[in-house]
């Protein structure tokens, strides 16, 4: 029997990938050639491979094209600016990625700043982001784009609503905030971070927390108000005595607030497959633009 509480990214993530799929179909139906997303993915981070991997065999599964491009852990800033270069002139590319973390000796702004705006599907170009402040059309970021879809989906409202962003990141908490706040969402968004006072306080006022501090299960019960909607964005593996030898956690204490929560998003299962899904979304919107 399914579970009300449970906010079900998976589920969520396959019906919007079935949206996607039938709407790739009709464009080869027509004569089109697939929605092609590429990333870059310099050097051996695990965590990175993982998604990159996950991101090929989505692209698949609605008929994308997907291709990646890696390059050694020793690359230059040059090698990698000669590769986003090659992508931005590349017709038959609509959006690309490039994989974060990049090693330490690569300036990250400089790689991501370099990207083509209008092949930007993650949505980190100053044009971009520029754009979604205003809020007009443009490619939303990945994460916080997926959040706002899962909460609608679940008929979880928020117009009028308070809501917390706990964390202040630029690939989700500073956007998600940004984007609860416009019009369409319509909530009333309280920022905390690492110096915010009495937080406590402030995360128990919340209709709906949204937690992406990078901390493994941070939010206790004393944390969040009867009947909140929380959604946890971090994604932490706790070593331990299992065969697989970790376990996955988030940023909340999953086991701690469930009693206390109206809606809550699991970990794993719960916004990471909308990652994944809004980027799919982005490089479909990308390759409607790009056939006109």
């Amino acid at each position: 029997m399914a579970d009300n509480k449970i906010i079900d990214g998976k589920l969520v993530a396959e019906t919007m990938k079935k949206e996607i799929a039938a709407e790739v179909a009709a464009m080869l139906d027509k004569g089109l050639s697939a929605p092609h997303l590429a990333a870059v993915l310099v050097g051996d981070d695990g965590a990175s491979i993982t998604y990159v991997n996950s991101k090929e065999k989505a692209c698949r599964s609605v008929g994308m094209t997907s291709s990646v491009y890696r390059l050694p852990e020793k690359s230059t800033e040059e090698d990698v600016l000669k590769i986003v270069d090659f992508l931005n002139n590349d017709d038959e590319i609509d959006g690309y990625i490039v994989q974060l973390p990049l090693p330490s000796h690569i300036n990250e702004n400089k790689i991501i700043q370099s990207i083509k705006p209008t092949k930007d599907v993650d949505g980190f170009t100053l044009h971009n982001i520029g754009l979604m402040q205003i809020g007009e059309p443009c490619y939303l970021p990945a994460t916080p784009f997926g959040i706002l879809e899962l909460l609608k989906r679940s008929n979880v409202k928020t117009e009028g609503k308070h809501v917390v962003v706990m964390g202040r990141s630029n690939i989700v908490g500073t956007p998600v905030s940004v984007m609860l706040s416009r019009k369409g969402a319509d909530a009333t968004v309280t920022i905390c971070h690492s110096k915010t006072q009495n937080l406590k306080e402030i995360t128990r006022q919340a209709d709906i927390l949204i937690v992406a501090i990078g901390q493994p299960e941070f939010v206790k019960a004393d944390m969040v108000k009867d009947g909140a909607v929380v959604v946890d964005v971090g994604i932490h593996r706790i070593k331990d005595n299992s065969e697989k030898g970790y376990h996955i956690v988030g940023d909340v204490d999953y086991k701690d607030v469930y009693e206390k929560v109206s809606k809550i998003t699991p970990v794993p299962g719960g916004v990471g497959p909308m990652t994944i899904v809004s980027l799919l979304h982005n490089t479909l919107l990308a390759a409607k633009k790009n056939r006109k």
